[in-house]
């Protein structure tokens, strides 16, 4: 008997995106809980529980958490997955706690 599949296995991440994202623009900062460098990112959209960022950092790994600020609220996020595009890291966050 063949292996079953999940339906969300063939289709692209787009597809799978449970909320609407809007473009957005603007920096956002990321912060370690040990006091390490300030990452500075830039928006690329949101939704209403997270936000995506590009960024020049690729330590970054799934499942971290990180403190975050941008201009429309700050709280903590989690790295939900990267990627690199056009030279450049990208992140999906999902909010756990605004502040």
């Amino acid at each position: 008997m063949p292996p079953t599949m999940r339906p969300t296995e063939f289709l692209s991440v787009d597809d799978r995106r449970r909320e609407p994202r809007l473009p957005a623009e603007g920096e956002v900062r990321l912060f370690f809980d040990d006091g390490g460098p300030v990452i500075h990112g830039r928006l690329l959209d949101v939704s209403s529980n997270g936000f995506r960022a590009a960024h020049e950092c690729p330590e970054l790994r799934t499942g971290m958490e990180l403190g975050f600020a941008r201009g429309d609220c700050s709280g903590r996020a989690r790295i939900m997955w990267n990627r690199t595009a056009d030279g450049r890291w990208e992140s999906g966050f999902f909010v756990v706690e605004r502040t």
